[in-house]
Order: structure tokens, then sequence, then C-alpha cells
């Protein structure tokens, strides 16, 4: 076995290191697909690997995790988030998803479905025929309105706006985080880091005042915020969160659970665009299914090419395009001679797996057929992992999945969405996968 650095043609030569950092993820496709699976690079000396098959994905998030801390983008992600569930480390993690679980069962999540639909019909209903509408923007203060009454049962919908443009602010300056003593320069004088420290305190407030609200009236609801309150962790100390752990968990979820899903449903009306037969048969089903009423949670078996169609979208644009882990010891990369020096970041990519040619046909066609029964092919487990894997999988998938298809369904009833001619689509990667620049669409009668 050797130590990485490996030989030069498994080293990501410096401008292709800088593009990476840059989030150019097709340039590191095009790198990997030529080089291989085990790609070594240097950001201003901190050393990286990138993971590139479905064995190790497997190994790293699931078999072996144990040997691994979040990697730096993570470490970076808690000047904002704290130490919530995508943050926390080890017995702490696992205590807080404990208390976090029983809010997130299947049967407490078909509550909300009623709220996801309201809200989504109310939104879609403002649009005008003919106008101009920026996606992305629509897409996030819909999934915060949702976001905000179901796991909080508190009306933010009136204050998305502002709150929309705190969250884009801190994801913004999330990059300048990730710089080389970021975590330090974050409280140095400048405009990126006060930039950062505003938006960072403008959803402060919001949050602690959800959880001042909540303690004043008493944790009586079936709400995410009332569950955290009243939680008290049995199979251990008896104790219950403080403020500022509600707080972390809280913004956690208001960030996580309604960035995600909004990156998701505006890559998904992006793609419905571009492939009209797609799009026709989506109507068709929601036309069959749901015959003018509003949809509901018993609808979503029936909602089977909705589904598929969410799913595509996610393997081409997963919101969650890529995970690191730190090797908290040297790590022997399995089936290779390789051995990862402890400390060294290791990448796993969805957003190059999801589109890997040796685990998928046509793997850059959006065809959502793949996924039903017609479609359906075998493939490695982890060659498809929009949510995580392991004892980090996202608690949210099953919200996730039931407000995307329930949304995609009731806008269908409505409109089609258009694209603006030359309004240029590109990718920004910050902690999750957006458009840059959002996407500008124009509704049309269903």
């Amino acid at each position: 076995m050797s130590n990485l650095p490996p030989g030069p043609s498994r080293r990501l030569p410096g401008t292709m290191a800088f593009a990476f950092s840059r989030g150019r993820l097709q340039l590191l496709q095009r790198f990997t697909r030529k080089y291989g699976d085990v790609v070594y690079f240097e950001v201003a000396g901190a050393p990286f690997t990138i993971l590139n098959h479905p064995d190790f994905a497997r190994d790293v998030l699931v078999t072996r995790h144990r040997a691994f801390h979040k990697g730096v983008g993570l470490e970076r992600a808690r000047m904002l988030l704290g130490d919530g569930l995508l943050t926390s480390e080890d017995e702490f993690h696992a205590r807080q998803r404990r208390l976090l679980l029983p809010a997130f069962h299947r049967e407490r999540i078909i509550g909300y479905a009623d709220t996801m639909v309201d809200h989504t019909r109310r939104r879609s209903e403002a649009w005008r025929a003919g106008s101009v509408v920026e996606v992305a923007s629509e897409m996030a203060a819909l999934a915060l309105a949702i976001a905000g009454k179901t796991l909080f049962d508190a009306d933010v919908e009136g204050e998305a706006s502002e709150i929309g443009d705190a969250v884009s602010s801190a994801l913004a300056s999330f990059n300048f985080a990730l710089l080389p003593f970021g975590d330090k320069l974050v409280n140095v004088p400048i405009p990126p880091a006060i930039r950062f420290k505003r938006a960072r305190a403008r959803l402060d407030a919001t949050v602690y005042r959800l959880i001042a609200e909540r303690r004043r009236k008493g944790a009586t609801g079936h709400d995410v915020l009332s569950m955290m309150v009243a939680a008290r962790d049995v199979e251990g100390d008896n104790a219950g969160m403080t403020d500022e752990q509600i707080r972390d968990e809280a913004m956690t979820l208001l960030l996580a659970g309604h960035e995600t899903t909004a990156n998701a449903l505006t890559w998904t009306w992006y793609l419905l665009s571009q492939h009209p037969e797609a799009e026709a048969r989506l109507h068709a089903e929601v036309a069959v299914v749901l015959g003018g009423r509003d949809a509901s949670a018993g609808d979503l078996p029936r909602l089977s090419y909705a589904r598929a169609v969410v799913a595509e979208s996610m393997r081409l644009y997963p919101p969650a395009y890529l995970v690191g882990r730190r090797a908290l010891e040297p790590y022997a990369i399995p089936g290779t001679d390789y051995v990862v020096p402890a400390r060294t970041v290791v990448l796993i990519s969805q957003y190059l797996l999801h589109r890997d040619p040796r685990f998928w046909e046509d793997a850059e066609q959006f065809l959502p057929e793949r996924w039903l029964d017609e479609g359906r092919v075998e493939r490695h487990r982890y060659a498809y992992f929009p949510f995580g894997a392991g004892t980090r999988i996202c608690i949210g998938e099953h919200f996730a999945w039931m407000e995307a298809i329930l949304a995609l369904a009731t806008i269908a009833q409505r409109w089609r969405l258009r694209l603006v001619p030359g309004h240029k689509i590109e990718m920004q990667p910050i902690i999750t996968l957006r458009p840059k620049g959002g996407i500008k669409m124009t509704p049309i009668p269903s």
C-alpha cells in the first residue's frame, strides 16, 4: 500500500483544483472520467481526495463511517448552523437525532399534506399567464412558508422575501467562509463578513422569536418545534435542549428543509420545460389522478410519474451534490493500493455518480421512465443517494418527497412553465446546487 499523493495521472492539476474549488463540477466530471476513481488535489496546501465509485461511497458513508468526521465545508457551516444535525458529531449527533426522530415518523408527516397543498395552491394562483416568474425565488418562498408552518406552526410567509434574502446572502457568503482562514476572516470588518453576519443575525432573530413564542404558549402542539421544546433524552440523561441547541436544530431544519426542496423543484420545472413529452405525461397523470380537485396524501401512491420526475431531477441536479468527510485515521481505499493519510478530506459527489455512464444508461438524459417498473433496472445501491446515506441520511427524506410531489402536482394542475428565451442556465454549487441567477419562466395555463 502506498500513501497519497498518487502518481501524476491521478493528481488534479492546480488549475483544475482551483476550478473545482470555484464549483466547476463539469470540469471535475471530465477529469475523473479520464483519470480514474481516485483523484488527489490540494487547495491552499490542504489535501483532498475524490473517491468516485459507489463502493467507495458505501465504505465511507456506511461501513466505516466511524472513521470519519464531517469535511471542511460543514465544519465551516457551524458559523451559520451551529451544532445541528447537519454539523454535529458522534454521541451528541446521535442524541439529537433520537430527540428529533419522532417528529419525522411517516404517520406524523402525512398530517402536513394539506398544509403543503394549501400553500402551493395559493402561491401558484397569484401567478399571471404570460408574466415572468423567477422560479427559484418562488420555490424558495413556497418551501420556506411550508417549513415555517409544518415544522414550527408559524406563519413566516409574510416575511419570506426578507428571510429568503438573508438565506441567499448567507449562502453566497459561504464561498468566502471556505477560503483559508475563512473562519477567522469572518470576524474581520470586510464587506463579505459584514453581509454574512447581518444575514445570520436576521435568521437568528426569526428562529429565537419562534422558540420564545413556543415556550411562552407551552409546547402542546404537534409541530417539530413543540416537540423539541418538550423533548427529553430518556435513553440518556433525561435532559432537554437549551434554547441554543433548539436554535441550532431549528436553523438547520429551516434552511435544509426549504433550501434543498426548493432547489429540487426549481430544477424540475427547468427540465420539464426542456422535455415536452415528459411534461405531457406528467400533466396527463395529474389530470387523471386529481380530476380537478386538490391533491392529498392519499394520492401519493398514484402519482407515480410525478415521483419519477422528481427522482430523475434529483439525479441530474442533486440539491446535495457533494459529501465531504475528514479521515480521523489513515484510510485504506478498498480495492486499491492507496492509503489516505489522516486529516485528508475525502469527497464523494452525488453529481458525479448520478451521471456516471457505468451505472446509468443515457446518463446525461432526462428520463423519468427509468424510475418506473417499465424502465427499472438493477444498479448499485450507492449510485444514487440524493439524501445521503448511513447514520447521517437526511432525517426529513420522507417529508421532502411528499412536499416535492404534492407541490409539483398542484402547480401542474394549473400551469406549464416555459423558459424565458435567451435566459442562461448555470449551476452554482455552494452548500446546495442552486441555479446561478435563478430561472426565469413564463406560466402558461394547463
